[in-house]
């Protein structure tokens, strides 16, 4: 397979040591899945959807490979595993996330995978490190940036650059 760019990937985590957590899921992202090529900042944020439980830290990254999306999705799943990630249920506390966004400018709609990921537009923590490293970047569906998708986003919670 041809290499494939205009990759992003949400990584996400709420519980344990948060940072290590994605620096962990960075190097075996790296290892197991493309190479990173950008990387956001990380950001803070409450919790979505079950709000009472501890603020996650976020970061999007962008990477290039080789991998088709399905074996992408299947090395990112692996990913989760290998650090311990179980099903606690939906908007519940992770030790780590990682979500395929974009995948190029595929539009993807399969029982396991939808593209791009369809929480995109609704959702602070996704798109403010997404300005961050891509502001321009049209949204293949919506056709919107992710500026305006931001602006016009309706999700009211608040998310803050990590400071540390």
């Amino acid at each position: 397979m041809r290499l494939v760019e205009g990759i992003y990937l949400l990584i996400g985590t709420n519980l344990g040591e948060r940072l290590q957590n994605l620096a962990q899921a960075r190097q075996l992202i790296g290892r197991m899945a493309g190479r990173i090529i950008c990387q956001s900042g990380l950001y803070k944020t409450q919790a979505w959807g079950e709000t009472n439980q501890p603020d996650f830290l976020n970061q999007v990254l962008q990477i290039k490979t080789r991998l088709s999306h399905e074996a992408l999705l299947q090395q990112t799943q692996a990913i989760e595993q290998a650090m311990g990630k179980q099903k606690i249920g939906k908007w519940r506390e992770r030790l780590i996330d990682v979500d395929i966004l974009y995948y190029g400018n595929r539009i993807v709609s399969t029982p396991r995978l939808t593209l791009p990921h369809p929480q995109i537009p609704y959702r602070n923590f996704t798109l403010a490190p997404l300005c961050e490293i891509a502001p321009d970047q049209v949204h293949p569906l919506l056709r919107q940036s992710h500026q305006k998708l931001l602006a016009a986003s309706p999700d009211p919670l608040k998310v803050w650059k990590y400071e540390g």
